[in-house]
């Protein structure tokens, strides 16, 4: 199947995807072998995909581990000639993980992780502070089902 980037993506490089998403630190040999390929052949395949930036290896950590227990998300009303200046400002905000925009009423949207309920409200009012940001909803995350990096 041929990505939008103009890269060919074939079934053994899903499979190769798929294996290094559920163990970023499988080896080309393991996989080689429960793909019924020569080790090289992963190897050349993963090097091909991380060339052509159709995979990027990164390490993801558990925020838990380092205290942070807590998220939330901020739908940002903008006045619509400044969304590109209010985006820039949230990204300067450290405990801001993702901004987005989206449709509706609340046309940015901002995913904040944080250590507690005092940390949410100090970066809500970071957020209040930003020039031409006129309203906010913000939803505290109370429990999660499925987070997964898992995209085939």
């Amino acid at each position: 199947m041929k990505q939008p980037g103009g890269v060919f993506i074939d079934e053994l490089d899903r499979n190769i995807i798929k294996f290094l998403s559920k163990n970023g630190r499988m080896s080309f040999t393991e996989m080689a072998s429960k793909l019924e390929v020569t080790e090289k052949t992963v190897r050349t395949r993963y090097n091909n995909m991380i060339e052509n930036d159709v995979i990027e290896v990164v390490g993801v950590v558990n925020p838990i581990t380092l205290g942070i227990k807590m998220g939330a998300i901020v739908q940002l009303k903008v006045v619509p000639q400044e969304m590109d200046h209010v985006i820039q400002e949230l990204q300067k905000i450290h405990v801001v993980r993702f901004i987005t925009t989206i449709s509706g009423e609340y046309p940015l949207l901002a995913q904040i992780n944080v250590r507690d309920y005092e940390e949410i409200n100090e970066t809500v009012k970071q957020i209040h502070a930003i020039p031409n940001v006129t309203s906010t909803n913000v939803m505290v995350q109370m429990d999660v089902f499925k987070n997964t990096f898992e995209f085939l």
